[in-house]
């Protein structure tokens, strides 16, 4: 029996010795080193820490977008280390809802249809009009991205992820580019999908303000993990400043 087949399986991510090593030129970058980590379902992860400390590196390993160059990472107990490229992208579309700090919509469509490229790649989507009412947004539906604000863009976006039915929201900087009162709005939805959707988010950023919404924050900082702390009374996304 393989390494990866004898895994726990009572987490929902499960990641054990994990390292990621980047060539350059004649010099290794280790961006990742022998990280342990687990995810329960259902929490909310804030990970912190400064450009550079790994907490990118380990957003894609967990997504499925990069492998790890030694350790393991399971999901349900099944190793994404040693999926096939058909496998992990199977994972990425059918478990996985991905946010970023700059939105990623297409220009030329509307928000509606933003979402609905989501929902193609799925068996049982959520309708993007459905998605979208989720997080406020009923009455932008044919509005292009043009058209909305940066913080309504950022909404887009999450109905887009939300409405694949993932198991994982995965909000790379998703305030990196708002004010705070935007800011606010966008984790309160955040919240509030962890709460009443009872979907798994972790969410990586380099303010420290964010941390005290999560259940549990954990702190990176030159590919290891330094600090981790649960959080017993996560305060509102609107009790955030910085």
């Amino acid at each position: 029996m393989s390494a990866s087949a004898a895994a726990p399986t009572t987490s929902l991510l499960r990641m054990e010795d994990l390292s990621r090593t980047f060539r350059m030129g004649e010099v290794e970058v280790q961006a990742l080193r022998d990280v342990n980590l687990t995810v329960e379902p259902r929490e909310f992860l804030v990970i912190l820490g400064p450009s550079g400390s790994g907490k990118s590196t380990l957003l894609n390993l967990i997504g499925g977008m990069d492998r790890p160059t030694t350790g393991h990472i399971w999901h349900d107990g099944e190793d994404l280390a040693v999926m096939s490229d058909d496998q992990l992208t199977d994972y990425r579309r059918r478990k996985v809802g991905f946010i970023f700090q700059f939105y990623n919509l297409v220009p030329t469509l509307t928000a509606h249809e933003n979402v609905q490229v989501a929902t193609e790649l799925v068996p049982d989507p959520m309708p993007p009009a459905e998605a979208l009412a989720m997080v406020g947004l009923a009455d932008r539906v044919e509005h292009f991205p043009s058209q909305l604000s940066g913080g309504e863009q950022q909404r887009v976006a999450i109905a887009r992820a939300l409405a694949k039915r993932p198991e994982i929201i995965l909000a790379d900087e998703p305030t990196g580019a708002l004010d705070l009162k935007m800011a606010r709005h966008v984790l309160s939805i955040l919240q509030k999908l962890n709460a009443e959707q009872q979907l798994t988010v972790i969410l990586i950023t380099h303010n420290a303000g964010i941390a005290d919404i999560g259940t549990r924050d954990i702190r990176l900082a030159s590919g290891l993990i330094t600090h981790v702390r649960v959080n017993e009374r996560p305060i509102s996304a609107n009790e955030v400043t910085w």
